[in-house]
């Protein structure tokens, strides 16, 4: 067979170019896909207001406060918006007419449709499982209370979280409006924006970070408690001030004995300024939902929160704290961070205060011989994810991040403190007087 060789040569170069344009074709398409399928980053910016306000008997008829702050946002313009009440029970408890004053208050306030008051438990209790969340959200149901109405929620801090993250998730947020009603809450955990239940055995694992509608500090509430718990939930005043405000911390030193006291006028202006720094701290401080790895404002939790669940939470959270931040604070002093006279001031103040230095909770241990209360630094660095970060104090009023902590420094630093509060009886006034 005799093949012409132009026409093979021809045959041969158009197959060589066809497949030369759908190579390029095919790059092209790579090329125009890589532009279109890398998609665009934007940022979604949100101004959010924190509102908190100080007031006394925020439920009683001559006290205008609270319908003004509500009718500032939906019954401003008119429409009749629904209120749902979450009251712990231990508040009801105290205050038998509370009820009664709170549908009294909205009865008289013109543009709420007021769905009644629901009374439940608090303290951890109501944070160990989801029975209490669920019939938050029961009622948010019921009532069918949406995102344009407002659930109001009055205890203590533990029932704050519950009730908060019950609103949180409900329609995908709800507004809330926080009545603190101790010192712990009304000074610290009530103004900030996280709410959460406990599971697996660990604090707030599941939990959500919402911005209430609203914090009202009621005094009216703060100075009902037993004496006990109102002193302990100034040790939040203590940390805020060690991390943000040496001047605070100065005040707080020339008051010890009005604040141990509990002079009315003397504790309320610790509560404010307390509750003003951690709010200014979380709207200002650059990383309101802690996506980064610092917490500044839990100085002396980490072991805090391991000692709470080590004790099956009968350390009360605010005991814990005090510990936490002693063994924190000779621990800033043992690495030469401060000095040891202002180890001793922060020490003292806390004597002062009624609020413990040590518990034995510190003494359990695993089965390698390891403190258990250790293991509660990788607990905290988890929570947040990255790298483990602890604030200590490079002085009064500053903290330093550090990524690391000696254990056998740490078992010193326990055992002084233990022995410190053995021989507290040689401060100018004893615990527990």
């Amino acid at each position: 067979m005799v093949v012409n060789e132009r026409k093979l040569i021809h045959i041969v170069g158009r197959q060589w170019l066809d497949h030369c344009l759908l190579a390029n074709l095919l790059d092209l398409t790579s090329v125009l896909r890589s532009i279109f399928m890398n998609g665009k980053d934007y940022t979604i910016s949100l101004e959010i207001e924190h509102r908190i306000r100080f007031t006394r008997g925020a439920f009683t008829g001559g006290n205008r406060m609270l319908a003004g702050l509500l009718q500032g946002g939906e019954a401003a313009s008119g429409r009749v918006v629904k209120v749902l009440v979450y009251l712990e029970q231990a508040v009801a408890i105290a205050f038998p007419s509370l009820v009664d004053e709170i549908g009294a208050y909205f009865t008289d306030c013109p543009g709420f449709d007021f769905r009644g008051v629901r009374v439940d438990v608090g303290a951890e209790e109501c944070k160990r499982n989801e029975k209490v969340l669920r019939r938050v959200w029961d009622g948010i149901e019921e009532e069918k209370v949406d995102r344009h109405s407002y659930v109001l929620v009055i205890g203590g801090g533990a029932f704050l979280d519950v009730v908060g993250f019950g609103a949180a998730t409900a329609h995908r947020g709800v507004r809330l409006v926080r009545f603190p009603t101790t010192t712990l809450s009304q000074d610290d955990s009530g103004v900030g924006v996280k709410n959460g239940i406990n599971a697996f055995g660990k604090k707030n694992w599941i939990g959500s970070f919402a911005v209430p509608y609203a914090v009202v500090n009621d005094f009216q509430f703060l100075h009902t408690q037993p004496e006990d718990i109102r002193r302990d939930g100034l040790v939040e005043a203590v940390k805020v001030a060690l991390v943000r405000d040496g001047d605070f911390f100065n005040w707080l030193e020339d008051n010890a004995d009005f604040l141990y006291d509990l002079k009315p006028v003397v504790l309320e202006e610790a509560v404010e300024r307390s509750a003003i720094l951690h709010a200014e701290h979380i709207a200002m401080g650059g990383d309101p939902f802690e996506t980064g790895s610092s917490r500044p404002l839990d100085y002396g939790h980490w072991s805090a929160h391991k000692l709470e669940q080590l004790t099956d939470f009968a350390l009360s959270h605010a005991e814990a704290v005090s510990v936490g931040v002693a063994l924190d604070t000779v621990y800033s002093w043992r690495t030469g961070r401060i000095s040891e006279e202002d180890a001793h001031r922060v020490l003292d103040l806390l004597l002062n205060l009624g609020l413990p230095l040590y518990h034995e909770a510190f003494e359990l241990r695993d089965s390698e011989g390891k403190r258990k209360v250790v293991a509660g630094l990788e607990e905290f660095r988890e929570h947040l994810g990255g790298e483990l970060t602890v604030l200590l104090l490079r002085a009064i009023g500053k903290g330093e991040d550090v990524h690391q902590l000696d254990e056998c420094l740490l078992d010193l630093c326990i055992e002084y403190n233990s022995e410190y509060e053995k021989n507290s009886h040689l401060l100018k006034v004893d615990v527990g007087r």
